[in-house]
């Protein structure tokens, strides 16, 4: 019997340790891990909004610059138009010039492609030639300057790379006037391959 007392008292004792260990993990649990367990909870949800607001910001940043990229892009194609004809639409230049020609109101008017200078090519460039042509006319001196302005705001803008200006024998207060007109044009898809194919570059390479 005393043997059985001693057992119920070591085994109440090791009840009550036991009891106590519990609950001072669980206040243990309570005070510190389960706070840390919600602090971790709330850090990875902040994580994962930053990430999504960095991945937003990202893409809106990328579509941007997407964005300002095309506007660049449209804008220097534009700037290019001012200068560059399509080879399809460099046959109405001509008549363009002739337009001008009508307006101005000069006499004796001709145009036509320079000899051996109709289409030059560009130095460094496949995809552009140079187009001269030849226009004569008779004019007052105004109206020789008022005519050039004119060519060279026409878009494309046609150059006038060299001009001759001499009184007429027919009326001293008019003038022949001989150019050298020249426009940008460019070549069509398949001659600008071409040239590529035969440029010192491609050769290098095969």
């Amino acid at each position: 019997m005393v043997r059985i007392e001693i057992h119920k008292k070591y085994l109440t004792k090791a009840a009550i340790v036991w009891a106590a260990c519990l609950v001072l993990l669980l206040l243990a649990y309570i005070m510190v891990l389960r706070p840390q367990h919600l602090n971790e909870k709330r850090l990875d949800r902040t994580l994962a909004e930053k990430k999504r607001l960095y991945e937003s910001a990202q893409r809106a940043t990328q579509e941007a610059t997407q964005a300002q990229l095309n506007e660049q892009i449209k804008q220097l194609r534009d700037r290019l138009h001012d200068f560059v004809i399509g080879f399809e639409d460099s046959a109405n230049l001509t008549f363009d010039i002739g337009q001008i020609a009508s307006d101005k109101k000069v006499t004796a008017f001709s145009v036509k492609g320079k000899e051996n200078r109709t289409a030059l090519a560009v130095p460094d460039c496949n995809a552009i030639s140079e187009n001269h042509m030849n226009v004569s006319f008779v004019s007052g001196f105004y109206q020789f300057a008022t005519f050039v302005n004119a060519l060279e705001r026409h878009k494309p803008v046609l150059f006038v790379n060299e001009f001759t200006i001499v009184r007429s024998n027919q009326n001293d207060a008019a003038y022949e006037v001989t150019l050298d007109v020249a426009a940008f044009v460019k070549k069509p898809r398949e001659r600008e391959t071409a040239d590529k194919a035969s440029s010192p570059a491609a050769d290098t390479k095969t």
